[in-house]
């Protein structure tokens, strides 16, 4: 679990976040949504420690990460797995070796040891037998496969995801999810994911965060979202005129 308590973040005279305080759950899929320039970013890095927050608080279950000194936060930050957006990957490096670097960068295994961690997440993945090839050897989809591979192979309690499918095509995406969501839930992992795309929000939206001009603006769960009255949040979901016509229909067939 992760929560933020009463974070704001001033640039200067501009505030960013206006006191955001909301809980992370264990083991579910976490969403922060909302339009460009609504915070999310910049409420993400505080939450790994790339900000600090002008004022507020950020719990890692029971420790305070924002009093922790830089040798404590290491500790913690070793608990940490992340998925950037462009996947981050080492051109240089071998898939094996670009899995491999957080057990190279953190721990003491043999090389025998880091070579199993590795085959294992690479199981998990579904990338089984491509250890030797290169970053510009395989399709988008198998890179974020890779970076997802490399942000559990120290095996996290904590994930964070800044818009995992972002390049991607609609039926990756949702393999990406999927992955994404299983790894959650059998690992019990408490994941954050920075998002734009409806069809995570839809499909695994386990604890939505929707901000609006830096303030909390709606928290529920994707089966809330249809038929919900808040009207930032319909306006950002259902921005597209087919959008709305479909939840327009989903209203009319729960009516009846």
């Amino acid at each position: 679990m992760i929560r933020a308590e009463n974070i704001k973040k001033s640039f200067g005279e501009t505030e960013v976040l206006k006191g955001i305080s909301v809980t992370f759950e264990k083991g579910k899929t976490n969403l922060i949504i909302g339009r460009s320039g609504a915070g999310k970013t910049v409420l993400l890095k505080i939450l790994v420690g790339l900000f600090e927050p002008t004022s507020g608080a950020i719990w890692y279950n029971d420790r305070n990460f924002s009093q922790l000194s830089k040798k404590e936060r290491r500790v913690i930050r070793m608990e940490v797995g992340m998925l950037f957006q462009g996947s981050a990957l080492f051109d240089s490096m071998t898939v094996e070796e670009n899995i491999r670097f957080p057990l190279d960068m953190f721990t003491s295994m043999t090389r025998k040891e880091k070579i199993k961690q590795v085959d294992y997440c690479l199981e998990r993945v579904e990338l089984v037998g491509a250890n030797n090839k290169y970053p510009s050897e395989v399709s988008g989809g198998m890179q974020k496969r890779v970076g997802i591979a490399r942000s559990i192979v120290l095996n996290p309690k904590y994930l964070f995801c800044d818009e995992p499918n972002s390049g991607l095509d609609p039926k990756t995406s949702l393999l990406i999810d999927e992955l994404i969501k299983r790894i959650t839930y059998e690992n019990q992992i408490t994941t954050i994911i920075n998002t734009h795309d409806m069809n995570s929000v839809m499909e695994i939206g386990d604890n939505i965060i929707l901000l609006y001009n830096g303030e909390l603006a709606w928290q529920g769960n994707k089966d809330e979202v249809v038929d919900n009255e808040n009207q930032l949040l319909q306006d950002f979901i259902f921005a597209s005129p087919f959008l709305q016509r479909l939840r327009k229909a989903a209203l009319q067939n729960n009516s009846k």
